[in-house]
């Protein structure tokens, strides 16, 4: 990991919870951030809290990733004011509507997901790679953050659960989420192996359990700071770490896709 390097970074979905605190930790080392946030209001006053709380200056912009408009808009204002994107950090998702096990669950709770979690990172991608392309070589990245449901093999190992805010939840029933993390994983796999030609390392990084307002803040998650932090390293890939592309990585552990 590099940090003498200025890199022009955008985090998606980094109003609250894992992105805002990617935000502060990168801006807290020089960075220069965008923060995109659905929700103008919402992301302004992120903006402005970590102005007042902590002396530091982000961009805001205005990035609905489910709108190709929303999303070509925020491209133009980032590649008017800087000229390139070095990293994109595909943090904006939203959770299963309820917990349902796959027969009863029709294509609508699917399609809610996916909408977000899959169709609109695809085409917030396709829309900032060629901005990424006009960044120095050595420090082009693009991290989705994904689940450790994303993995099938982990999931077809034996039916698992596991406790949120002290409630058994079998995995089976999230799995209008955790198919989105499936798909996503494996669009990594497609990207990172065509985009590592022209030096940009994609990976697929999972924070953990982290307590955030996508889980109703599970008591059991790691604070959105710690969740951050296992972020951090793969934005800040630097020329040596040429290696480092179609990852899967939970917590600082490799994850079998």
């Amino acid at each position: 990991m590099s940090d003498s390097y200025t890199r022009v970074i955008l985090v998606t979905g980094a109003n609250t919870g894992i992105g805002l605190a990617l935000v502060k930790l990168l801006a807290e080392r020089g960075h220069t951030i965008y923060l995109g946030a659905r929700n103008e209001a919402k992301g302004k006053e992120a903006q402005a809290a970590l102005k007042k709380d902590h002396g530091l200056d982000v961009h805001f912009v205005q990035l609905d990733i489910t709108d190709r408009t929303s999303i070509d808009k925020a491209r133009d204002l980032i590649e008017q004011k800087e000229g390139h994107l070095d990293v994109l950090v595909n943090n904006a998702a939203v959770p299963n509507k309820e917990f349902l096990e796959p027969s009863k669950n029709d294509s609508t709770g699917y399609r809610y997901t996916f909408d977000t979690n899959f169709f609109g990172i695809i085409q917030n991608t396709s829309a900032f790679v060629p901005l990424i392309r006009k960044a120095p070589i050595g420090h082009r990245a693009i991290v989705n953050v994904t689940s450790g449901l994303g993995s099938n093999a982990y999931a077809a190992a034996e039916s698992r659960s596991f406790k949120m805010s002290g409630v058994e939840v079998w995995g089976y029933s999230v799995n209008s989420y955790s198919a989105t993390k499936a798909a996503l994983n494996s669009y990594t796999i497609a990207l990172a192996h065509e985009l590592i030609k022209e030096k940009i390392r994609v990976n697929a990084i999972c924070p953990g359990l982290v307590s955030t307002n996508l889980n109703n803040h599970v008591k059991e998650g790691k604070t959105p700071e710690e969740g951050a932090g296992y972020i951090l390293p793969w934005v800040l890939l630097g020329p040596e770490d040429d290696n480092k592309y179609c990852q899967y990585v939970s917590s600082g552990q490799p994850m079998p896709w």
